[in-house]
């Protein structure tokens, strides 16, 4: 599990675990209360990078499936977890966490409120996770995890260099497709059909915007050798969508 320079985006956002037993006949909401309670001290265990309290917790066949779509075995996730560097500092909230259970199998998904403060400055990174437990004899073992980001629209930027004029048109990618994009209330906003409701497209750099809406996809505007926009490309997280601007 990756710590990244910046600790911006951890590899893997979350993990529950429950190291203590739990009797057959022990009511279910004693088990998932038992769970909540130990899936915060594991939080605290991944921001003080005590490994080891991870290596207890995961089963010796563990998968996991971080928000950059890598397996990992739970030889790499102990590996790479380490403390965080001097000046940064963060906590992991779980929110709406919905536990079902089957006998020894229990899952839980939840999202993972990640905040961070990197020398002053504070980051909210947000995660949707999905994790499976085992009963092994008497504690529970982590056998699953996936993990997912949940998009979040950076700052907005003032770009000098930006021109509005130079980008209404319509942009296709099909024969029945296109993106139509204009200026209304001075912003840049494209629609994908007639009717539909416009998005936002804000500025990050000279032909370069972000898409307002969930996915926040970048949009990069393409020029020919004579500076006039001819193309734009939809980049989302593993896909480019080329659309070819239209003749007017």
């Amino acid at each position: 599990m990756g710590r990244r320079l910046l600790m911006l985006v951890p590899a893997i956002a979350i993990v529950l675990s429950a190291a203590g037993p739990a009797a057959a006949d022990e009511p279910l909401a004693s088990t998932h209360g038992a769970i909540l309670t130990l899936t915060r001290q594991l939080f605290d265990a991944l921001a003080d990078g005590r490994s080891e309290f991870w290596a207890r917790t995961l089963a010796d066949d563990a998968v996991v499936i971080d928000e950059f779509r890598r397996r990992q075995t739970r030889a790499d996730v102990v590996k790479d977890i380490r403390p965080l560097p001097r000046g940064f500092s963060r906590s992991i909230e779980i929110r709406d966490p919905h536990v079902r259970q089957d006998r020894n199998t229990v899952e839980i998904d939840c999202e993972n409120y990640d905040q961070e403060t990197v020398r002053g400055q504070k980051f909210v990174v947000r995660y949707k996770s999905t994790l499976t437990f085992v009963r092994q004899g008497r504690d529970w073992k982590l056998v699953s995890l996936r993990t997912v980001t949940v998009p979040t629209a950076p700052p907005t930027l003032p770009v000098a260099t930006v021109r509005l004029d130079d980008y209404p048109g319509t942009y296709r990618w099909g024969p029945d497709r296109a993106h139509t994009v204009r200026i209304a209330n001075g912003q840049l906003v494209f629609v994908t059909e007639a009717g539909a409701p416009a998005n936002a497209l804000d500025p990050i750099a000279r032909d370069v915007f972000i898409d307002a809406g969930d996915e926040h996809n970048l949009y990069v505007f393409r020029r020919d050798g004579d500076g006039r926009v001819t193309e734009v490309i939809e980049r989302g997280i593993i896909t480019d969508l080329r659309m070819t601007r239209e003749v007017q």
